[in-house]
């Protein structure tokens, strides 16, 4: 008798083991070669406006094909679209470190290379996601817990990450520390490939209706919902001023001071720990937290201070506490948003709602380097630092203030057993997602 259930229990957690360690994974090699491209670029070109531009080259296809493709993972499912999506980042990615040996590499062969690495990103990564309803319901486990054991897995990532990226710097150079996210991909192919649920997709919502139509299903239902649509606003701004931070106005900042990539990493890898810490805490007291407060005072440790403390000139003793406390507050986002996602949308929408509301979350990323490097132009490194916080600080105090953001609190409200019918046409907006740790 015992043994079946044994047998049932071990597949079914299979699957909940392969995706996090394709997270851990995957969101590694991201985040080396998150500093080690524009760090590549800020010394080779010495301007952040060139390094702003390959981040808007990667992120504006990311975020475009991310947003158009949840009706095909919906089709597909998502265990096809991540694995053919990391299979053709996994070349992408490759060829950067294969043609900067060969000398072939330039800038505009650059910015090609990794616009395609962004439309092959941006479907992949909205797949990882809407597995994680698949994945809760093999494991028997509540979605809070999943998404929390997710996030723990990306904070777990960003620990490694940072430092690593860091040596393989100055061991390899920038361009070459790019192959640790080829082989990231690679990895997470397989593994997923292998232990993810297998798709069957419903007929009456995918194989009778045509494309377009499932894409205004997901904008209809978004339209639906003020708080998904008030996250999705805050998220969308706290995105746009992380990826100004940490692609342009940190680096800048570090080179600007005499340090060199080491600094980029140690900082991160202090966020990342904490972060960890904070992550864990929020899985296992997910049910008691109160959602609201947890993800305000989550926001507001880990936003603006960073920002701050750069602007003033501040040593890297206080750099690093800084880190510490905002890791530590940014632990708790995630587990809390990704709950009430998931919550919300319906299952046979997972795909092309999470789709859309991750791309609107994204929007102002491509455009964070641009920004940042225009800003420093304009009024100075410490100026931009200095606004870019107020900004932030202004943008997390929104949950407290907003009468949307009430519902927060409310648990339930419309989970995968009740679907609401959608109208198949109408105007929408779009909602916030969990976006990838900053």
């Amino acid at each position: 008798m015992s043994r079946p259930n044994s047998r049932r229990t071990g597949a079914s957690r299979r699957s909940l083991y392969g995706l996090l360690t394709a997270s851990v994974i995957s969101v590694a090699g991201t985040r080396v070669s998150a500093i080690a491209l524009p760090w590549f670029v800020l010394t080779t070109t010495g301007s952040a406006a060139q390094t702003g531009l390959v981040v808007l080259f990667e992120l504006t296809p990311y975020v475009l094909v991310k947003a158009l493709g949840g009706p095909l993972i919906d089709r597909r499912g998502p265990r096809v679209v991540s694995l053919t999506a990391d299979v053709a980042s996994a070349v992408v990615a490759g060829c950067i470190p294969l043609l900067y040996a060969t000398g072939q590499l330039t800038l505009p062969m650059l910015l090609v290379l990794v616009a395609l690495l962004g439309c092959a990103r941006g479907p992949g990564d909205a797949a990882k996601s809407a597995l994680v309803p698949a994945v809760a319901d093999a494991a028997d486990l509540p979605l809070e817990r999943v998404t929390g054991l997710e996030g723990t897995a990306n904070r777990t990532a960003s620990i490694v990450a940072p430092g690593l990226a860091g040596v393989l710097i100055a061991a390899i150079g920038p361009a070459s520390a790019v192959l640790a996210d080829a082989l990231s991909f690679a990895v997470a192919a397989v593994l997923i490939g292998a232990t993810a649920p297998r798709h069957t997709p419903p007929h009456e919502e995918v194989s009778e209706a045509a494309y377009l139509h499932r894409l205004r299903q997901g904008w209809d239902f978004l339209r639906r919902e003020p708080l998904l649509r008030a996250a999705m606003a805050m998220v969308a701004v706290t995105n746009w001023l992380d990826a100004a931070y940490s692609t342009v106005l940190l680096p800048v900042w570090v080179r600007d001071h005499g340090f060199g990539p080491e600094l980029i990493g140690l900082l991160g890898s202090t966020f990342g720990l904490t972060a960890t810490v904070g992550s864990l805490l929020a899985t296992a007291w997910s049910a008691r937290l109160p959602r609201r407060l947890t993800y305000l005072v989550g926001f507001t440790l880990c936003g603006a201070p960073r920002f701050v403390a750069l602007a003033m000139g501040a040593p890297v003793a206080v750099l690093v506490g800084v880190g510490v406390v905002g890791g530590f507050g940014a632990g708790f986002i995630n587990p809390v948003l990704g709950a009430i996602m998931l919550e919300r949308i319906p299952r046979h929408l997972v795909g092309r709602v999470g789709s859309l509301s991750d791309a609107v979350c994204w929007v102002g990323i491509p455009l964070g380097g641009v920004s940042a490097g225009a800003a420093i132009a304009l009024v100075g490194l410490a100026p931009a630092l200095a606004v870019a916080g107020g900004l932030y600080f202004v943008t997390t105090l929104l949950p407290g203030l907003r009468p949307e953001w009430r519902a927060m609190d409310r648990r339930g409200v419309s989970g995968p057993s009740r679907e609401p019918e959608l109208a198949p046409t109408g105007p929408g907006t779009a909602a916030a997602a969990p976006p990838p740790p900053a």
